[in-house]
């Protein structure tokens, strides 16, 4: 049977999605009775390759210099019709949502997005994914090969340790374009040292219903209490009061937090999706009727502005 092809940026390292990424690529591979091939796009540092090699099969490094969509969609293509795999994964990020539909045409494949669970039918690979903003699971059976599928972030446990193995880490031999449609003007780095907000454990998230950027200020407090990452609702990205990294929902980032604190969002349906892999969810709003109340594990109805405050002195108490 063909290999089961991960594909991992050399720029994210070896992280929390990569991770199930790989643990995905692993169970569907034993499915398979194939292989599992890694994929390097970029330059990995000796930890990344030391980490992907301990869990894949083969793992082929296409150092492409920095991304670029059609050179990078060229050197996955040529890979991929290299090794003729039953399936190709991607992690959660803008690159590999880019990629994935044009990779599978340029294969003759099949695609779909945000899976949510992998596995092999009579030779087909289906996936499970969230439809009608969460209210309803897909079951997905992709009828050409190979599939291509870019998976949920935190979805997937991590592939199991392989230290026994010693494992090949080769570089590609790649003929790429030297003439591409679209030019990069201009790459901006966001500023500031938080980890990813798909990877963190606790999110502090702020909505509409905080009525203005000031509020952000009092919920970094709680956040900096609880050690937890701040987030927002897309109407507070769209305002402008947030970055808009820190959205979540169904056209930002989808997380899988312990605890999603949600202060002041009423729960649009978009929003719910990209929560709905949290273990708990907490929600304070004015709102008795809030959609948000329907999906949380604990609930306050009352104004945020009386019950931040006050979770806020009672935290520092009993940090005390």
């Amino acid at each position: 049977m063909n290999d089961v092809i991960i594909s991992l940026f050399a720029s994210a390292g070896y992280d929390r999605a990569a991770q199930g990424v790989a643990g995905a690529g692993r169970r569907l591979a034993a499915d398979c009775g194939a292989q599992l091939h890694a994929v390097i796009i970029g330059a990995p540092d000796a930890a990344m390759k030391a980490a992907v090699a301990a869990v894949a099969d083969a793992v082929t490094i296409a150092d492409i210099g920095d991304y670029q969509t059609e050179i990078c969609l060229s050197a996955l293509t040529q890979i991929c019709k290299t090794l003729a795999p039953q399936a190709v994964l991607l992690s959660n990020d803008f690159y590999s949502q880019e990629l994935a539909p044009r990779l599978a045409h340029r294969l003759g494949g099949s695609a779909v997005a945000d899976g949510l669970a992998l596995n092999l039918v009579e030779g087909k690979v289906r996936v499970n994914r969230s439809v009608y903003g969460g209210k309803a699971m897909a079951t997905i059976e992709l009828q050409r090969s190979p599939a291509v599928v870019w998976l949920r972030a935190r979805a997937f446990d991590p592939a199991p340790l392989r230290p026994e193995a010693t494992t090949a880490i080769q570089p590609a031999t790649l003929d790429l374009p030297t003439r591409v449609s679209t030019t990069i003007i201009e790459r901006k780095v966001e500023a500031g040292d938080e980890a990813r907000l798909e990877d963190a454990k606790v999110i502090v998230s702020g909505g509409r219903g905080l009525g203005s950027p000031e509020p952000f200020n009092e919920l970094q407090k709680l956040a900096n209490i609880l050690g937890a990452q701040m987030a927002a609702s897309r109407a507070a990205c769209d305002a402008g009061w947030v970055p808009p990294s820190w959205q979540v929902g169904q056209t930002g980032k989808k997380v899988a937090p312990g605890l999603y604190l949600a202060v002041a969002i009423h729960g649009a349906s978009q929003h719910l999706a990209g929560i709905s892999d949290a273990k708990n969810i907490a929600a304070i709003n004015i709102d008795k009727d809030a959609p948000i109340f329907k999906q949380c594990r604990f609930g306050i109805v009352e104004d945020y502005r009386k019950v931040v405050p006050l979770l806020i002195a009672r935290l520092n108490a009993l940090k005390k």
